[in-house]
């Protein structure tokens, strides 16, 4: 069918403001690159807008140039996969049993008000800590991983993902005599793709971008995970874990330019990350959010 005058004029004006609008998305994360690289005066001075003044890799040496940050580095890359790994699994074992009715499990309505309780209702700072020392996790890599293995919204998302899926599935299967572990493994998870790219993406990004639980539950800096590690010695430059010959690097650092770079390392994982599963993103929200 041609298009009108009318017709091309409006796809104009639409690709021109998503165009802006993706410019404007774009700009801080260009501006905070362009920060990250220019010197502590010129940024400090207020000179840097898209492009690098008086470049200098300073803040990436003072980020990845010492032992510390590269075990900081690793340590987050455990936490990220260990702890995906445990809550998906157990994100997965949870939603399937609450995403029968009432005839099929019967008291599905009230272990979903326990769940939903646990949202709006915590114990509190203190009780947790002495939980997780009760159970010897202190200064351990399962400090950062068990107590956040159950996401109740993940959960409630999943549920409602496998709530949406036709009921023929699990009477055939049934009827094939398989059971509910063959069930779950073999048709709700290849069909719920979408809804754990979606649930998976929130636990890494929470998983990554996490360090307060860090500070709380490691004693030594060398246990920090990276969020916990950069927030400590770059944000707050806390002068006592620097040697006596990175004095020269911190002449050429700011504060600003120490943030930026810590914003960006932090950032681009995820950036990586995230345009591989973002085509299962929006579906999965979507689909996983509507209760039939």
């Amino acid at each position: 069918m041609k298009k009108t005058l009318g017709r091309r004029l409006f796809i104009g004006c639409n690709f021109l403001l998503l165009a802006a609008i993706s410019f404007m998305c774009l700009m801080p994360i260009i501006h905070i690159l362009a920060i990250s690289f220019s010197s502590g005066a010129s940024a400090s001075a207020g000179k840097v807008t898209l492009w690098p003044v008086e470049f200098t890799t300073a803040a990436y040496e003072n980020v990845f140039g010492k032992p510390e940050y590269l075990q900081a580095f690793w340590i987050s890359i455990q936490r990220v996969v260990l702890g995906t790994a445990a809550s998906m699994f157990l994100t997965i074992l949870t939603a399937y049993p609450l995403s029968k009715d009432t005839r099929q499990f019967r008291l599905r309505t009230v272990y979903v008000w326990i769940f939903v309780f646990t949202i709006l209702f915590n114990g509190g700072l203190i009780p947790w800590y002495m939980t997780i020392k009760t159970l010897g996790l202190i200064d351990s890599i399962w400090a950062l991983v068990l107590p956040s293995a159950v996401q109740v919204f993940n959960i409630i998302l999943l549920l409602n993902f496998y709530r949406n899926l036709p009921k023929e599935l699990d009477e055939s299967s049934r009827m094939d005599g398989a059971g509910h572990f063959t069930t779950l493994w073999k048709i709700y998870v290849p069909l719920s793709l979408p809804a754990l790219a979606t649930t998976g993406l929130f636990t890494m990004v929470g998983h990554w971008n996490s360090w307060f639980d860090g500070m709380i539950l490691m004693n030594h800096p060398d246990k920090y995970p990276l969020q916990t590690f950069l927030q400590t010695i770059i944000i707050n430059l806390d002068f006592r874990f620097l040697k006596s010959q990175d004095a020269e690097l911190m002449i050429q650092l700011s504060d600003r330019t120490s943030k930026a770079a810590q914003i960006f390392v932090a950032a681009f994982p995820i950036l990586i990350v995230y345009p591989f599963l973002q085509r299962f993103f929006i579906k999965g929200i979507v689909m996983g959010s509507v209760k039939e």
